[in-house]
């Protein structure tokens, strides 16, 4: 374990921002996590994990933590089931892989979202009608002042769309060290009326479909949309899709009969953001070194050499744009480190 001073992020951060860290270090067990946890002066200690839901506005002050921890194990199996827990550090897209090619259920719509295991509930990642909550059993956490490890079950995280206590009341207070997660070996509930799933299955011909398939199909569609962050630098999704009450629709359908919408219930519908953003003439447009993507309005973009101010200046860009189109205010995916 080794902390290095003055240490490049452009390789931590899926945006390819070239800031830097005050000082650096990875750690790759709980224990090595604790005794940097409990090391003397330096201004704020920032953890790391993939790196890939983050913008990095300035340099980060202070030691930057990279969670490195790795491991896939068998907790507990069933008839049905099987519980298996991830160490924080493994790379998301490699656990679905896993699930998969072990015909383990659930998680076969997230398949290619980026980032690592122990990011992923606090944002409550989700794709094609599938989030995080709906396969997460527990996760073990470590405190950042105690260094207490402790385990927190579905219920007292709190998930909404992209949203947890991770990011509210436990914000900077727990670590996730590894995510536990309870997935079918038979009788798969597959979701496959989500986005163009079904679509693509019956072009492909494939009338019953695996978790192969469906990963494999959730793979193609999202390559099709979204650029790789190994070619262009971008984190996904910048923006949330907005839930909105049903009378903001039917004042937006006045005028854009053909606007896209999901019910949620309790009168309220989600508007995808991405529908917005195009709609408001942004799509493809580029603001020096940084941008919106060309296929995928919900995508901003490092075409090489932007800072993280430069993106987030598009950001306000898309918020405004969209606002005094059609009086709704996009709330960044994202997490802008300041």
């Amino acid at each position: 374990m080794q902390i290095k001073p003055d240490f490049s992020l452009k390789n931590h951060n899926s945006f390819g921002i070239a800031a830097k860290a005050e000082y650096f270090v990875d750690v790759q067990t709980v224990n090595e996590l604790k005794e940097v946890l409990q090391l003397p002066g330096y201004s704020q200690k920032f953890i790391l994990g993939g790196g890939s839901n983050m913008l990095l506005k300035n340099d980060v002050l202070g030691l930057v933590i990279n969670l490195n921890f790795k491991g896939i194990s068998v907790e507990r199996e069933e008839e049905e089931h099987v519980w298996l827990r991830a160490a924080a550090g493994e790379n998301w897209h490699d656990f679905v892989l896993f699930c998969v090619t072990n015909g383990y259920g659930g998680v076969e719509n997230l398949a290619l979202i980026p980032g690592n295991v122990g990011t992923a509930p606090i944002q409550n990642i989700g794709a094609y009608g599938v989030e995080l909550k709906d396969t997460f059993e527990s996760c073990e956490v470590i405190d950042r002042k105690t260094q207490e490890i402790k385990t927190l079950i579905n219920a007292e995280c709190d998930f909404g769309y992209r949203d947890s206590i991770f990011k509210q009341e436990y914000k900077d207070l727990y670590i996730i060290t590894s995510v536990l997660f309870k997935l079918t070996k038979h009788n798969h509930k597959l979701h496959t009326s989500y986005g163009d799933i079904q679509k693509t299955l019956d072009e492909r011909g494939i009338e019953k479909p695996s978790l192969q398939h469906i990963a494999d199909t959730v793979i193609f569609i999202r390559q099709q949309k979204l650029p790789d962050p190994k070619k262009i630098g971008n984190s996904g999704s910048f923006f949330k899709n907005p839930v909105v009450e049903r009378n903001k629709l039917i004042a937006i359908q006045q005028n854009n009969p053909q606007v896209p919408f999901y019910e949620m219930g309790n009168d309220m519908v989600k508007i995808p953001a991405g529908w917005l953003i195009e709609q408001a003439g942004l799509k493809g447009k580029r603001f020096g070194n940084a941008g919106v993507h060309d296929r995928q309005a919900l995508v901003l973009v490092n075409h090489g050499g932007a800072t993280g101010d430069d993106i987030w200046q598009v950001a306000l860009e898309v918020q405004n744009a969209v606002q005094n189109k059609f009086d709704i205010l996009l709330q960044p995916e994202v997490n802008i480190i300041e």
